[in-house]
């Protein structure tokens, strides 16, 4: 199995989901995608994940992107333990989980470390640009959740960068300044970046967000 890097294709697959059978890449359509795997179902930190990103899930639907689960039990208990996730954290859960008992899509996209469990899969991230092509891969430990408000921070890094010659800073939230791409000459800074720069150094120069 060949390791998954940025720039790659994503894998495409046909899986059972709590929502209906999909083709992967049917699904994403012209959307950006969330794919990320959780180590089991009926679990504490999975569950407060789950609901997590059923809170956030209007957040992900402003930025174009779809959000997808997956564990390696099957569909019957994802079922059940919806029920769970929607009692104890208080949403609706509106995105598919993926029921991946023969753990094909999990072997895809290499998300079972022997060396941290041969059987469950680790906390996986996967962000899917509306070109099928990876571009951020995060791996959390089973012990500690993630941090959804980082993800949306970098989708929202990525589709910035993505039409626009810049760079997002250390700790960059949407609506702060941003680093303009070495790229740039100086002197075509003004017909690309009308809102003004500050020059701090010759590859280190700011200008506004440009799309606010």
């Amino acid at each position: 199995m060949a390791t998954l890097r940025l720039g790659d294709t994503a894998p495409d697959f046909t899986a059972e989901t709590t929502l209906g059978k999909i083709n992967f890449h049917e699904w994403l359509g012209d959307s950006w995608g969330v794919l990320f795997s959780h180590p089991a179902d009926f679990t504490p930190v999975c569950t407060t994940e789950l609901g997590t990103v059923a809170n956030y899930y209007p957040e992900f639907v402003k930025r174009h992107t779809k959000v997808i689960a997956l564990s390696v039990d099957g569909l019957e208990s994802h079922l059940k333990w919806i029920k769970d996730i929607e009692e104890t954290q208080n949403v609706s859960l509106q995105y598919p989980i993926i029921a991946d008992e023969s753990k094909e899509v999990a072997h895809l996209y290499d998300m079972i470390h022997p060396n941290a469990n041969e059987t469950f899969t680790v906390r996986s991230v996967f962000i899917i640009g509306s070109d099928k092509k990876i571009k951020l891969i995060l791996t959390y430990p089973a012990s500690t959740g993630r941090n959804f408000d980082e993800i949306l921070r970098v989708i929202d890094s990525l589709q910035l960068t993505a039409h626009y010659s810049v760079a997002t800073p250390a700790n960059w939230k949407d609506g702060q300044d941003v680093v303009i791409s070495p790229a740039i000459k100086d002197e075509d800074i003004p017909a690309k970046f009308p809102k003004g720069f500050q020059r701090i150094k010759y590859y280190l120069r700011m200008t506004p967000q440009p799309n606010k």
